[in-house]
């Protein structure tokens, strides 16, 4: 479960950014919710491919 945790963590961190981008217009915020998006969907294909790997080694 730590890798959904993980996640959690990951969006948790960036709402403050997705506010001040989305609300306020700040464009620095926007790239740091850029950068936490690339991150989030290279732990989402991380997930991916282990959770493939357990469903074919039992």
């Amino acid at each position: 479960m730590s890798r959904f945790s993980e996640v959690q963590n990951l969006v948790n961190s960036l709402e403050g950014d997705f506010d001040k981008f989305y609300d306020k217009g700040n464009q620095a915020a926007g790239t740091r919710v850029r950068k936490g998006m690339q991150e989030l969907k290279n732990l989402a294909q991380d997930i991916r491919v282990d959770v493939q790997n357990k469903k074919n080694n039992g």
